[in-house]
């Protein structure tokens, strides 16, 4: 099996989601998403993967958040907009395996896709 994480180093549960699939020895693909931003059509493909609304995608207690001027309402447009703009905003960690994709909160949630 082959994993991708879509990780921040800085963040205890993305680490923490990286070692659970390094103590499965589990093939790990990093994509540091601050570092390399996802576009439109791979945040897209990532919500429909994860089976969420785009907004469930959001990190709504940051700032950033309401600098964008998002809410409850914002169209998936907006939100993917504003998550190219400002990748801080996107949830993590989010994992993508061939049984699925889940975000990491908690760490377990990962454990249904393994």
């Amino acid at each position: 099996m082959k994993a991708t994480i879509y990780h921040n180093p800085r963040c205890s549960k993305s680490r923490q989601a990286l070692a659970l699939l390094a103590d499965k020895q589990i093939e790990t693909e990093v994509h540091e998403y601050l570092k390399s931003p996802l576009n439109s059509s791979e945040l897209t493909e990532l919500i429909k993967l994860l089976g969420v609304n785009a907004h469930d995608l959001l990190r709504t207690k940051e700032a950033e958040y309401k600098e964008a001027g998002l809410s409850k309402d914002s169209s998936e447009s907006e939100i993917i907009a504003a998550l190219c703009n400002t990748p801080k905003l996107m949830e993590r960690p989010i994992v993508v395996t061939e049984k699925g994709a889940r975000i990491g909160r908690p760490t377990e949630a990962i454990e249904e896709i393994l």
